[in-house]
């Protein structure tokens, strides 16, 4: 894991460690951020900058140019599928994309900075 990975994921669970929303914290075992243009140039990817698996971060930036907020968002995802690890996923293809509650709690999270008060709620 190069430094940059390591304080990118670092930063990203220290933000989501001071939100409340699951039982348990966020676990970066196995956890890694990866750089892949090309899988954005999947269709139904091309609107992304990044997409979360169970355990990989997929961005289409370089590391150096990939922000701490679009980690966080992914590594909210990560920490839903730790939680939800069928539904998550699947909730999408009920629910949609944009007004998805785990898709606007991600949001949230990444607008989110450490020590900052959390609501509780997804939506």
């Amino acid at each position: 894991m190069s430094p940059r990975e390591r304080a990118l994921l670092q930063a990203a669970k220290a933000r989501l460690d001071a939100l409340d929303w699951y039982p348990r914290r966020v676990r970066l075992r196995h956890v890694r951020v990866v750089t892949a243009p090309w899988l954005f140039r999947l269709p139904w990817l091309r609107r992304f900058e990044g997409y979360a698996t169970w355990w990989v971060v997929f961005v289409r930036a370089p590391l150096n140019e990939v922000s701490e907020d679009l980690v966080t968002h992914e590594l909210c995802h990560v920490w839903q599928m730790q939680h939800h690890p069928l539904w998550m996923p699947l909730s999408y293809l009920v629910r949609g994309y944009a007004a998805n509650p785990y898709e606007l709690e991600a949001r949230r999270a990444a607008a989110s900075w450490p020590g900052q008060a959390s609501t509780g709620t997804r939506g």
